[in-house]
């Protein structure tokens, strides 16, 4: 199996010319994250992931976890590792100074969540929802909860989960039964879960659950949704675990992969009813949970791209190891390395784009969220959330679609040893699997795409990011320079692509809305290509710039930029226009048969 290791160079370019990192810097609160620091970061945090992460993956993997009279066991080296990544500060990183927090970019911790999940991803679902926990507590959670709960989740110490599915209700959430019966100043909770990531474990001394239930007098439907804060272990009053709540784990899921992280089926209440405190106001759950939610939406398109780097990292290296053939151009009379052979050449740097416009992608939706805490007014703030909230799903379902993309190329370009589990392929594509399904299915998220966030303000917030994207061609056009040519020349049709497609959509919904959500996810799909594609032009017009004032990234390195833009512009770029055809020409064909005749 091939080794991880973190494309720091990678990330810091990103960091510095895509997400204005040294902008953060100039922002209330961040004053602290100058770029010289979070190369730092990106360095360190790169020898955790591919030294202590990253060869616990496939051991893991073959491990899996065990479930022991309730108590559920983790692979050899997981919960060591866990404690090796709690006294190091990790989890602390873009948190409230007030509470134990570093008060780092998020777009820094974006990063690092990228390093986490390519080393080891299993192994990192489990800090990646205790960070959701930490931000619905800090946005929804009473003073006493925030200071019961924050320090140990924020520290790692203590970790979080997110309970909503049952039995009966997946993505209809409304559907869910659990009951939450007020009993003096909690409420006792009944009522199973299942598929709960992480829910129970041996890595850390408590689990703070995020549980959504009914109460006894709720309306129907997510309107009759609460939230509440159920533990593992109750705490004292000096802060560590007391006495075991009335819950348990009474079986884990037997998965397609990430075989190393416990999914839980979780019961509340077998006795007495697990003791839980109401975050929020009764009945307003749903509210209070979409905060953890739309953070893990973000972390999971980061998942996407995270297992995408790695699988493209194990790709080349089998691709330079594995020795084949003769060139076809008779320029070697011995079989060769098969990176020689164009079509290989071809597949890698399928990947190589599609990664770096996911990078690209996930870490501007970084800085749009930096901006939404921290700008230096309401107003400002107020734009850079509607910009998180229309890259969220984008994010969410485009990179976690290219992360199975790619794990799947990279199979194909083993070969057969791709599909022999030793080489490590096949664990990635398992592993990548997961992710279109997690925190809402990708089908969901094109639903939110098209519905809350074009509909409901007639694609005002679509039409301003389009723009935006747009003065990418007047950068490169300044160039003057053939490739960055090319480049503009592919990017500006397909933007129109993206306008008209947007505006099919809004009219689709004026006539029936179901005509808009049968080509919902096409529209998505357009949207992550062009947005990934104009922000590789960005890049390629930085690495130009950089060429020319002589910064320090290297020549070789920023002639890669140029080249990997004008690869994905030919090569997958393209793919908008048939995109954007499904859109205005698909819904009717969709919709055509009636359901009996599926």
């Amino acid at each position: 199996m091939a080794d991880y290791r973190a494309p720091v160079g990678d990330m810091r370019f990103v960091l510095r010319e895509l997400a204005d990192i040294g902008g953060l810097a100039q922002l209330p609160g961040y004053e602290h994250a100058e770029p010289e620091l979070v190369d730092q970061i990106l360095d360190e945090a790169g020898k955790l992931a591919s030294d202590v992460l990253s060869p616990l993956n496939w051991s893991g993997d073959r491990e899996g976890v065990q479930l022991d009279n309730g108590v559920v066991r983790t692979p050899n080296g997981f919960a060591e590792a866990y404690r090796a990544y709690v006294e190091a500060g990790w989890n602390a990183l873009p948190f409230d100074a007030d509470y134990g927090g570093q008060g780092l970019p998020w777009t820094v911790a974006l990063s690092l969540m990228e390093m986490w999940n390519s080393a080891n991803m299993a192994w990192a679902l489990c800090p990646m929802l205790t960070v959701g926990a930490v931000e619905l507590l800090q946005t929804h959670g009473s003073d006493w909860q925030r200071d019961a709960y924050l320090p140990k989740l924020i520290s790692g110490e203590w970790t979080g989960t997110m309970n909503l599915t049952e039995p009966q209700a997946g993505s209809d959430v409304g559907a869910l039964k659990t009951r939450a019966v007020k009993d003096g100043d909690h409420y006792r909770i009944t009522g199973q879960k299942i598929f709960i990531t992480w829910g129970e474990h041996d890595a850390a001394e408590n689990v703070i659950h995020m549980v959504l239930a009914r109460t006894p007098d709720a309306p129907a439907g997510t309107k009759g949704i609460s939230l509440f804060i159920v533990p593992k272990y109750l705490p004292n009053e000096d802060g560590t675990p007391g006495p075991r709540n009335d819950l348990r784990c009474v079986s884990v899921e037997h998965k397609l992969g990430i075989h190393a992280s416990p999914t839980c089926t979780m019961a509340f209440g077998d006795n007495e009813g697990a003791i839980g405190y109401l975050v929020g106001e009764e009945n307003a759950g749903m509210k209070c949970m979409f905060t953890m939610m739309n953070n893990a939406r973000l972390t999971v398109g980061v998942q996407g791209l995270a297992i995408a780097e790695r699988a493209y990292q194990a790709a080349r290296q089998h691709a330079f190891d594995r020795v084949q053939s003769r060139p076809l151009d008779g320029s070697a009379s011995d079989a060769v390395p098969i990176a020689r052979h164009p079509d290989v050449r071809r597949m890698l740097l399928t990947m190589r784009a599609r990664v770096e416009a996911m990078r690209a992608l996930a870490y501007s939706a970084g800085n749009a969220l930096d901006r939404a805490k921290h700008g230096a007014d309401e107003d400002a703030r107020r734009a850079a959330q509607a910009r998180v909230d229309l890259l969220t799903p984008i994010v969410k379902a485009w990179c976690t679609d290219q992360g199975v993309e790619v794990a799947s190329i990279g199979i194909q370009v083993h070969g057969g040893m791709g599909f022999i589990e030793e080489t490590g392929a096949a664990q990635h594509y398992r592993d990548a699997r997961i992710a279109p399904i997690y925190e809402g299915t990708n089908g969901i998220q094109a639903l939110d795409l098209m519905g809350r966030k074009v509909l409901r303000d007639g694609g005002e917030s679509a039409g301003a990011y389009i723009a935006e994207l747009r003065a990418t061609l007047d950068d490169l056009d300044k160039l003057n320079d053939p490739d960055a040519k090319a480049i503009a020349d592919a990017l500006r049709p397909a933007l129109d692509h993206l306008e008209s497609a947007t505006q099919a959509v809004l009219r689709s919904a004026r006539d029936d809305v179901n005509k808009a959500a049968a080509v919902a996810t096409p529209y998505l799909l357009l949207f992550g290509t062009v947005a990934g594609g104009t922000l590789l032009g960005r890049a390629a017009v930085s690495a130009h710039r950089s060429l020319s004032n002589g910064a320090d990234y290297g020549r070789d390195f920023l002639e890669d930029k140029v080249a990997i833009a004008r690869f994905y512009t030919d090569h997958i770029l393209p793919h908008a226009g048939a995109y954007a055809a499904e859109v205005e020409r698909g819904a009717d064909s969709v919709l055509r048969l009636p359901e009996e005749r599926l």
